[in-house]
């Protein structure tokens, strides 16, 4: 079918639109697994920064973790951490690695799954790097994602 007259602009408009809309024109589901990658990115580029002002603000104050240690609150995590960069040791390379966002129906919740290589420096100068298998579930409140949970395990190693 050929288009004449009008059609054919109106057609190639209508294309231009759809290939070209910011997610946010594409629904809520779109809109909201870019903020979430956000949210994941600057969260850990502060973890890699050390900053940890910037860092536990992207928590939940109702924050639960599973790390192989077992289930840490907020509080503890916060003052375990702190601790541990106050003894000199520091992050030395964050990197995110395979995100995969999954949002609710509704657009107010998600799960990030990634592998988080971590290159980290003791206070006595030893220098490892590790591969974890990081979940964050997040829920937006208020008009902004918070990380309500953190599961946190290393990665086993490709056989």
């Amino acid at each position: 079918m050929r288009m004449t007259g009008w059609i054919r602009p109106l057609a190639l408009a209508a294309l231009v639109v759809a290939v070209a809309a910011p997610a946010w024109a594409q629904g809520p589901a779109a809109a909201a697994e870019a903020e979430v990658r956000k949210v994941i990115a600057d969260y850990n580029a502060a973890y890699e920064k050390n900053d940890l002002d910037t860092y536990f603000k992207a928590f939940a104050p109702d924050l639960t973790q599973w790390f192989p240690s077992g289930r840490v609150d907020l509080p503890t995590y916060r003052a375990d951490w702190t601790k541990t960069i106050q003894s000199g040791s520091r992050n030395e390379k964050v990197e995110v690695r395979d995100l995969r966002v999954q949002v609710s129906p509704a657009g107010d919740a998600a799960v990030a799954t990634y592998i988080l290589r971590v290159t980290f420096r003791s206070a006595k100068g030893q220098v490892s790097t590790e591969d974890n298998q990081e979940t964050d579930v997040l829920f937006k409140r208020n008009g902004a994602w918070t990380i309500v949970h953190v599961n946190y395990a290393p990665a086993k190693s490709p056989k």
